[in-house]
């Protein structure tokens, strides 16, 4: 379902996460889904590059949603496909893409069956969650029924966190990461701006490898954890001893973990 455009440090497919929810700009709600889409992209080997938070609105979803298209492999979106009036994802996304929407027969059987095993009534409003565009794949959601959708390298989710948690883990199967990432990390007992013309030159020597410098403050302690990441071992941990040899050769103390 991608066009496979590569990361050119670990030669992953590029991820961009479109979160959509005037809620979330307003700060009313806490967004949880970054994070985890985050975390789990990583796992499975999927580069993420990009995150936007946009409102509800429909030009402004669908002017994303087409620039993203065209740049990344996969477009992860949460948020406004529930039954409500604002929310308008589905169809902001089919009118991107120029695709009529209609009631999808086994979205709705979906929903009819999981309404009425809670014996509760599947209203119009309800209904509205069945709605998809046309040509597009169902994602499961074992939680509450109602499905996201598959359109071309877009994946819509929703935004409650446990729902989307629970449809990404029973989609991974069907995105195409890189399972074999290997990493590395070094605790460097050092300030950022000490070892940055280090880890500079190294990685100028091994461009193939992901080097990551993120700082800490624990008072009294000030450091650096330097994360290497690649999908080629030998070449890592070559970057690694290099990076090593340059700290012992500065006096610099650090700890591989």
């Amino acid at each position: 379902m991608t066009n496979k455009k590569q990361s050119k440090e670990l030669n992953l497919s590029k991820v961009a996460i479109v979160v959509i929810g005037n809620e979330i700009l307003s700060g009313r709600t806490q967004d949880k889904n970054i994070n985890f889409i985050a975390g789990r992209c990583d796992k499975i080997g999927l580069d993420v590059q990009e995150v936007r938070i946009i409102p509800d609105v429909h030009r402004t979803i669908i002017k994303t949603v087409l620039e993203l298209h065209e740049n990344f492999d996969y477009i992860f979106t949460t948020g406004g496909i529930g039954p409500t009036h604002d929310d308008i994802t589905t169809e902001s996304i089919a009118k991107a893409f120029g695709i009529e929407t209609e009631v999808n027969k086994e979205a709705l059987e979906r929903l009819k069956k999981h309404y009425k095993n809670m014996d509760v009534e599947l209203n119009k409003a309800r209904e509205k969650m069945a709605v998809i565009p046309k040509g597009s794949v169902l994602i499961d959601n074992p939680v509450s029924s109602a499905p996201g959708f598959i359109i071309k390298n877009v994946y819509v989710l929703p935004g409650v966190p446990k729902i989307l948690q629970a449809m990404f883990l029973e989609l991974e199967d069907k995105i195409c990461g890189v399972t074999n990432i290997k990493s590395l990390n070094i605790v460097v007992y050092s300030a950022e701006g000490e070892i940055a013309e280090i880890l500079n030159n190294v990685q100028q020597e091994y461009e193939e490898v992901s080097i990551g410098s993120y700082p800490y403050f624990r008072p009294p302690n000030i450091g650096t954890n330097v994360v290497l990441r690649s999908i080629d071992d030998n070449l890592m941990r070559n970057a690694g001893v290099a990076i090593k040899q340059k700290l012992v050769e500065n006096k610099i103390k650090f700890d591989e973990t």
